[in-house]
């Protein structure tokens, strides 16, 4: 799943392509096309608004993508499997809805040929596209919390003690933090050494410093990393960075102890035994309880 991290470079790549710096003018919109009419969340303004329409701005706020043109933006969450796979020679035929794991198109008329393919793996498909006036009308925009680089040292204390709820929960939650999902929570618990199942309630302050501090490390040097890749590196640069994220039955890179996994419903977490939880292998999600 795409997070902040790689949406920022998503969005520096884009901005790159369709507001060049070398003092061209920016990319107008050719055309916008539907491969799936369900990932489409809004219907005030249509598609074809955008024709014609130049780019003034390429951003980001959580793990949203903002692409503004004039007086309209156009709002995209990539979800689990979703993905923007750019083209500097786009085909003219027409998308054939239902065919392909393309779910939108937009092609740009200056510089002629230009654009990008939304696509979605897997049968599952959760991505979205808003096509709003003000950023704000996008549902679930106002419910997210801070960015997480912004949140400095003090105010990261006061806003997880007492909370009841696990460490590992809590990064995740785009409204307590925003743009951080199931890898890099991962990665940052694993670079803290705390258990993903620890409450939060129970951190004192060295170990929620050393959380925040983490925090900060572990996606500013995977921002780093991803800046000024094309978007077609950005997935595999991520995986190539991930310490215990995805590597569960590997060596952690610390101190040489197997990753571990614990598997859910729909997804899964790693973590390393000698790193975070003194040795012990976590028997589930549920308990928080240890093998024995």
């Amino acid at each position: 799943m795409p997070e902040m991290p790689e949406v920022q470079g998503l969005a520096q790549f884009l901005a790159g392509k369709l507001m060049p710096d070398d003092g061209a003018p920016p990319a107008r919109v050719r055309d916008v096309q539907l491969g799936s009419f369900a990932v489409l969340k809004t219907a005030g303004v249509p598609l074809s608004a955008l024709s014609g329409m130049a780019f003034t701005e390429v951003g980001r706020r959580g793990k949203f993508l903002i692409l503004s043109l004039e007086d309209l933006h156009l709002v995209l969450h990539l979800a689990r499997a979703g993905w923007l796979r750019w083209s500097d020679s786009m085909p003219d035929t027409l998308l054939r809805p239902g065919k392909s794991p393309i779910a939108l198109r937009l092609r740009c008329t200056e510089p002629a040929g230009y654009g990008f393919d939304l696509t979605e793996a897997g049968t599952r498909k959760s991505a979205a596209v808003y096509l709003v006036r003000e950023v704000s009308e996008v549902p679930g925009m106002s419910r997210l919390g801070p960015e997480a680089l912004t949140v400095d040292q003090d105010q990261f204390i006061a806003m997880l003690q007492g909370h009841r709820s696990q460490v590992k929960g809590i990064l995740r939650d785009q409204s307590f933090i925003a743009g951080t999902g199931n890898a890099y929570s991962d990665e940052i618990l694993h670079a803290a050494r705390l258990s993903p199942f620890a409450l939060a309630s129970t951190l004192d302050d060295e170990q929620l410093i050393r959380l925040h501090t983490a925090m900060h490390s572990v996606l500013e040097a995977a921002i780093a990393a991803a800046a000024g890749k094309p978007a077609k590196e950005l997935k595999d640069s991520k995986r190539r960075e991930m310490k215990v994220h995805g590597r569960a039955g590997e060596p952690c890179p610390v101190c040489g102890d197997t990753v571990r996994e614990v598997s859910f419903a729909d997804s899964a977490l790693q973590y390393c035994p000698t790193c975070q939880t003194g040795g012990k292998q976590l028997a589930d999600r549920r308990t928080s309880k240890f093998l024995k």
